[in-house]
């Protein structure tokens, strides 16, 4: 992730209204009650209801791989005013599109050699100039680019035949009942009152919508739909209307009760199926790329199914078996794997953080449980152009295993058998076995130029770490069998890369890597505690993979696993890079990720780490770190490594530190700044804590291991997997 700096700003207390910010002394108690939850309760008691317009107030329907995102009107009426909110996207896992290639630029145009450790290396880089690798670099990170596929809402009219505004929209009552998935609005136009039901496919990239009015039969109730161009930019708010002369759009196989519209940009073609439930007619209007679709006056209710599809489609389903998708797919996610119910508790934080785990849990079922780790926006709009971090990929996916959903973690799991030829190019570029995973990258595993991403690599134990919670959950030789490749082929990497030291005979991890915590400068870093603490325990878990299979341990891994440098530290605490023994004391280094206590958190103990050690660490973060330029998901690991370290009190004010990066709004999106509006690692950080928390991790006793048990939490809960 590029760095930047977050600065409060005047939305700060704006963005307050989902967080429970209150900080308290008191004492709690924790209590696993056998009784099953009431998980319907629980999770309808935090629907969402929005009676005003607030561009972050936006809320989101789909299935893990779609995601439609709509205003108070229950479709994307009003995308213009919600664009420097959250944004009202629709996007799907196939729609990326990838400009044409005029200038003749070549993947080695963004390749800089650096000597490293006395051996020279290639690395993909980003370049002030000169002008031409500049451009190339850019070309390499903007030219694959996620879409916004299309604008579905209303073009509501007034009396004087003006299109209504924002302002006119009255008497708001919008309600997503997250258990059925169903999104109802109601408003009223001039008096005129509006009801709407929007609904969500699971097994397609489709939305559908119920509406009913008297604006039908007047004529001043129709819908649009309008194409936007990307703008290949960092975040792409999906209203740009310019462009149109790059585009073409086109009705095709109109009908009395349907139509598709053909979208064709330089990359992909389209398709858009529309199914309505009266003869109807649809058109295109004056502004290009801009349908309208004019509902029979005959009644005052009106049914619309839209499929976004890269192929033609002839079977469209209606509202009614879209909704009964919704409603049976809902109920049985929510009533599968793990749940926890605060009711009882006397903390005013419980029912807060309960909101921010039912939210999570519905945003990142909707946003990150498809066939492809998702951008950090999920599917509601872009951010680095719509591409995939996978350093985040431990941030979005392992909470679904944790949370007795194993099968949502391995659908992403899976892609990185189809990315590994990509990965294993990259490691060999520069000198190095196996398969360096890629950073910023696309659903093809192309690697993405950055001067930082190409130094950062804790995204590289991931699948060792999310094929260990595969294997956990069912202990077969056959998931054994199906990660082995990615487990070993990982490790072989992971071997590779650290640097012999012939003066204190061990094996250094760098130089010539940026650690999760980005401040530090490649060319001079190395031992990083957390990626070294990381870099331990995978390699052993590698190894227990080859014991399993009846194979013998791999020697070059012992050798890597018995020399790896010990974990840096000075004074009594762990360092965050031991290249920097002014860690805690150089205001420079005091912000970002504070990964260091990633080393007892997010990695379970092991052999190289002090407890007493990683406890005045902790307390020495704590007190000194520079909180507000940090991100959404260092709240919830710290909380990690407060509750491992035996203070599930400090995991609690962790989870509630009052910075605006750990806001929650009210739609339960993790906010970070006006640039970075929603962050789900910041989500799926909270699922993993709370899932320790309550499930225990290896070594731990007790029901709910990590909340507070002084008198004032009841926690009630069930299902959840222990965490390594």
């Amino acid at each position: 992730m590029n760095n930047m700096l977050l600065k409060p700003n005047s939305l700060f207390k704006k963005l307050r209204l989902g967080s429970c910010v209150i900080a308290i002394s008191c004492s709690f108690t924790a209590a696993s009650i056998a009784q099953p939850i009431n998980r319907q309760a629980l999770v309808q008691r935090h629907n969402i209801v929005n009676t005003r317009i607030d561009s972050l107030e936006s809320l989101s329907l789909g299935n893990g791989k779609f995601a439609f995102t709509a205003d108070v009107t229950g479709l994307q009426t009003f995308p213009e005013r919600y664009a420097k909110g959250v944004s009202l996207g629709t996007q799907s896992e196939w729609g990326w599109n990838r400009w044409s290639d005029t200038a003749g630029f070549k993947f080695e145009e963004t390749l800089k050699e650096y000597t490293l450790n006395g051996k020279k290396s290639t690395y993909s880089i980003q370049y002030s100039e000169p002008l031409r690798k500049r451009n190339a670099a850019d070309w390499f990170r903007k030219s694959v680019h996620r879409l916004q596929l299309g604008n579905l809402g209303f073009d509501l009219y007034k009396a004087d035949g003006s299109l209504a505004k924002p302002a006119d929209i009255k008497n708001i009552r919008q309600t997503l009942n997250m258990w059925t998935g169903e999104l109802t609005s109601s408003f009223t136009l001039e008096g005129i009152p509006v009801n709407v039901v929007t609904v969500g496919h699971q097994n397609l990239d489709l939305i559908s919508v119920q509406v009913n009015s008297g604006l039908i039969r007047m004529g001043r109730l129709k819908f649009k739909l309008r194409y936007p161009y990307p703008t290949a930019e960092f975040l792409d708010e999906g209203v740009n209307y310019k462009n149109h002369q790059k585009h073409k759009t086109s009705i095709i196989d109109p009908r009395e009760t349907g139509a598709t519209i053909e979208h064709q940009l330089e990359g992909i073609t389209y398709f858009t199926a529309l199914k309505w439930n009266t003869k109807s007619s649809i058109a295109p209007t004056s502004t290009p790329h801009y349908f309208q679709l004019t509902p029979n006056k005959d009644s005052e209710s009106f049914e619309l199914s839209a499929l976004f599809s890269p192929a033609k489609s002839e079977s469209i389903p209606d509202f009614s078996s879209t909704r009964e998708s919704s409603n049976s797919n809902w109920k049985k996610f929510w009533m599968s794997g793990a749940a926890i119910d605060f009711t009882g508790s006397t903390d005013p934080r419980a029912k807060e953080l309960e909101r921010r785990v039912i939210t999570s849990q519905y945003l990142t079922k909707i946003q990150c449980a498809g066939n492809f780790p998702p951008q950090e926006t999920g599917l509601t709009f872009n951010s680095w152009f719509g591409k995939p971090h996978l350093e985040m990929h431990w941030w979005h996916a392992v909470h679904f295993a944790l949370w007795n959903r194993p099968e949502l973690m391995t659908k992403t799991l899976d892609w990185y058998f189809n990315v590994k030829e990509p990965a294993r190019q990259i490691a060999g570029r520069q000198g190095f076995k196996g398969y360096r995973w890629q950073k910023m990258t696309d659903h093809e595993g192309l690697e993405s130029p950055s001067t930082v991403g190409a130094f950062i690599l804790w995204q590289q134990p991931h699948p060792i770490y999310m094929a260990e919670l595969a294997y956990r959950d069912s202990s077969s030789k056959e998931m054994l069998e199906k990660y082995k490749d990615l487990v070993f082929g990982t490790a072989e990497f992971m071997a590779s890369f650290p640097a012999y030291d012939s003066l204190k005979n061990r094996y250094n991890l760098g130089k010539g890597l940026i650690p999760a915590q980005e401040v530090f400068k490649a060319e001079d870093t190395y031992n990083p505690t957390y990626e070294v603490a990381y870099w331990d325990w995978a390699l052993r878990i590698a190894q227990k993979w080859r014991e399993r299979l009846g194979m013998p341990r791999n020697a070059e891994w012992d050798n890597i696993i018995n020399k790896l440098a010990p974990l840096p530290e000075l004074n009594g605490v762990y360092l965050s890079t031991e290249n920097n023994p002014d860690s805690f004391t150089n205001e420079k280094w005091l912000r970002d990720h504070p990964s260091v206590l990633g080393a007892l958190g997010m990695v379970p103990a092991s052999a190289k780490l002090d407890k007493a050690t990683m406890q005045r660490t902790f307390d020495t973060v704590w007190k000194v770190w520079q909180w507000p330029d940090t991100w959404g998901w260092d709240f919830p690991m710290t909380a990690l490594t407060a509750a491992r370290l035996g203070k599930p009190n400090k995991a609690i004010d962790a989870l509630f530190m009052k910075v605006q990066t750990n806001t929650y709004l009210k739609n339960g999106h993790n906010y970070q700044d006006g640039r970075l509006r929603i962050y789900l690692p910041g989500n799926g950080g909270v699922l993993i804590a709370v899932a320790m928390m309550a499930g225990g991790w290896d070594g731990s006793v007790g029901p709910n291991p990590g909340f507070p048990k002084d008198g004032k939490w009841k926690v009630r809960s069930e299902g959840f997997k222990k965490m390594p």
